[in-house]
């Protein structure tokens, strides 16, 4: 039996698509709904883009249709405007004027057909819930939880003349095996490009670390290679390291994800300019960093100066690792600031590196770039799309994010882009992905600390 969904205005600001996505069933759309889109049309960045496609979604549907009476749509289902629902009486602690206890009126109004209101506002949600209407979050875009979700690395056992022969054959994945502390074993799944750590099962403290490709484990390539003199310390950091060393017409697209302090924004900036300063090849033309954030998805403001004046104080992160890489003397690295804001500023002259805000990436076609797209938690499925389709010949986009530390409303460890991204790249082959453990944070003993105890 069909069901009656209630769609609020941020379900469909975060997933333009989303009228396609309820199969064969009835959706309404309040008319406050509609003054909303209409409110947010000329807005800048992502909100506006996507108000303004649903606009014309709504447009090619009016044309077929009476909008009022209920229109079909693709998947199967309806769409309908609902208005009539101006005399349901709602409790007097929720006045009138405010666009969700008008979505709640509509939802009161369409009692008869057990109407399910889906919105990202848990405040929606809860008020919801008061009044006795069943609510719900969009769940399309929504992936699994910590550690259910893709890590992109695991651990097993391997027998030890398989081990042994590892370095020179690989292995195959058939003969992989997990244990468990009662010593039952079981098979293992592994995805393409997988990581994988592999330990002889005739002694345990003999490692071995791989990639998964075809149906075989082969050894890391670039498990030797020092990206602008920096080494790997731990075997999150060496998967770190293959998945960014590789060129990108082997992996154009690697995500990695982790807590803080453990190296990603680091490391991915190590490998760019090895591949542009250091040994300049022309495999990439320059480095091109974003850091998606709230500010960069509405307006960058009216501040004086250009755009790189005005996200500059955004970007200071990224400033503060090129200055570790740029001097890797920690003893000296401060003694001459001056030279030292010199050098950076070189590279930025040369055009070497360049940093830009997201919403400006959009229609763009990005041609042997190396893009590092920082916190990329804080995009929206949408925008994670958005990103990875810019890549043209010969460009590598590298997602790095901590789905634990969302800064954007609406959006959870569940429905970020970095997240979203990342299941759904799952076993590509042309992605590589690793999920840093809390034990790799190299920042300091206190930011391990930290992420222990907070």
């Amino acid at each position: 039996m069909a069901k009656t969904y209630v769609i609020d205005t941020n379900v469909l600001i975060q997933a333009p698509n989303a009228l396609d996505c309820f199969e064969e069933n009835n959706l309404v759309l309040p008319l406050v709904v509609l003054e909303e889109l209409d409110g947010l049309k000329k807005a800048e960045g992502e909100r506006g883009y996507n108000a303004r496609q649903v606009i014309r979604t709504l447009e090619q549907l009016r044309c077929s249709g009476d909008l009022i009476a209920g229109v079909p749509l693709k998947s199967g289902g309806t769409l309908r405007v609902e208005t009539n629902c101006i005399h349901e009486e709602l409790p007097e602690s929720l006045p009138d004027d405010k666009s969700d206890n008008r979505i709640l009126k509509v939802c009161r109004h369409l009692a008869p057909e057990h109407p399910i209101l889906v919105t990202k506002d848990l405040v929606l949600r809860l008020k919801a819930q008061i009044l006795g209407i069943e609510a719900q979050d969009f769940s399309t875009e929504q992936v699994s939880t910590g550690e259910r979700q893709f890590m992109g690395r695991t651990e097993c056992f391997v027998p030890e003349a398989d081990f042994e022969r590892f370095m020179t054959e690989g292995v195959r994945t058939s003969c992989l095996y997990r244990a468990d502390s009662e010593g039952r074993t079981a098979p293992v799944e592994l995805v393409q490009n997988e990581f994988v750590l592999l330990k002889a099962d005739a002694s345990l403290r003999k490692t071995h670390l791989g990639r998964v490709w075809g149906d075989r484990v082969v050894p890391l390539e670039y498990g030797r290679e020092t990206p602008y003199g920096v080494s790997p310390r731990n075997a999150g950091q060496y998967f770190m390291q293959e998945a960014l060393m590789k060129p990108a017409s082997e992996a154009p697209l690697v995500i990695v994800k982790g807590q803080a302090g453990t190296a990603k924004t680091f490391y991915a900036l190590a490998v760019g300019l090895e591949k542009v300063l250091n040994h300049p090849t022309g495999e990439y033309r320059r480095i091109l960093i974003c850091r998606p954030n709230s500010q960069f998805d509405s307006d960058i403001g009216f501040l004086p100066g250009d755009e790189q004046d005005k996200i500059s104080p955004l970007m200071r992160p990224i400033i503060d690792n090129l200055e570790q890489l740029m001097d890797d003397d920690e003893e000296s690295r401060y003694a001459d600031e001056l030279e030292l804001e010199s050098r950076l500023m070189e590279v930025f002259d040369r055009n070497l590196i360049q940093m830009e805000a997201l919403n400006f990436i959009r229609g763009r076609s990005l041609e042997k770039i190396y893009l590092i797209i920082d916190e990329a938690q804080n995009m929206t499925p949408n925008q994670a799309k958005g990103i990875i389709t810019r890549a043209g010949k010969g460009t590598k986009i590298i997602l790095l994010g901590d789905p634990h530390q969302i800064d954007k409303p609406f959006l959870d460890e569940r429905t970020n882009g970095l997240s979203y991204a990342s299941e759904k790249m799952k076993g590509s082959p042309l992605c590589c992905q690793v999920t840093m453990l809390p034990s790799e944070c190299e920042r300091s003993p206190l930011a391990l600390e930290a992420i222990r105890r907070l």
